[in-house]
C-alpha cells in the first residue's frame, strides 16, 4: 500500500468515526429532551417513567374543576370520554381554560390516573380571538357578531 492510499484510508476512517460519535451524541440528547404526548386512554395502556416529563391532552371534564384557597392547588379531570386522568396544578391557569374545552398539560405522571402538571396549555381553534381584541373592536364599532 502506498503512502497516499494509507493517508486516504486513515482520513476516511477518522471521518466515519467522527460521524458515528456525532450521531451518538445527537441521539442521546434527543432521547432525553423529547416530550411525548398521550391521551388518557394511551396513558392507561403505556408504561411510563415517572421521572420523564410528558404531555396529556383531552377535554376538561364537566364539574371537575376545583381550586383550593389554602393550598393554592387547581385540580381537574382530563377525559377522552373513555378514560380519565386527575390533574393537580400550582400556577396560573390560562384564560382559555374551561370545562368541556380542550387542554394539554405538561408534567409528571404519579401513576396511571394521577398527574402533576407543570404547565397547562389551553387549546383553541383557528377562529379564536383574545377577549381584549374583541373589546377593542366593539369600542371601535367594527365587531360583527356571528
Amino acid at each position: 500500500m502506498s503512502k497516499k492510499v494509507k493517508k486516504r484510508l486513515i482520513t476516511i476512517l477518522l471521518s466515519v468515526l467522527v460521524l458515528l460519535i456525532a450521531t451518538l451524541l445527537i441521539t442521546i440528547n434527543l432521547r432525553d429532551n423529547i416530550i411525548y404526548f398521550y391521551s388518557p386512554s394511551e396513558l392507561q395502556e403505556t408504561t411510563i417513567n415517572k421521572r420523564n416529563i410528558i404531555r396529556v391532552g383531552g377535554l376538561v371534564k364537566d364539574g371537575s374543576y376545583k381550586y383550593n384557597d389554602k393550598t393554592k392547588i387547581y385540580s381537574f379531570v382530563i377525559t377522552d370520554n373513555s378514560n380519565e386522568v386527575n390533574v393537580s396544578f400550582v400556577g396560573i391557569i390560562p384564560n382559555l381554560f374551561a370545562e368541556n374545552k380542550g387542554v394539554v398539560v405538561e408534567g409528571l405522571a404519579i401513576d396511571k390516573v394521577n398527574f402533576t402538571a407543570l404547565k397547562v396549555l389551553a387549546k383553541h381553534d383557528e377562529n379564536y380571538m383574545p377577549p381584549e381584541v374583541i373589546d377593542a373592536l366593539k369600542q371601535e364599532g367594527q365587531w360583527q357578531e356571528e
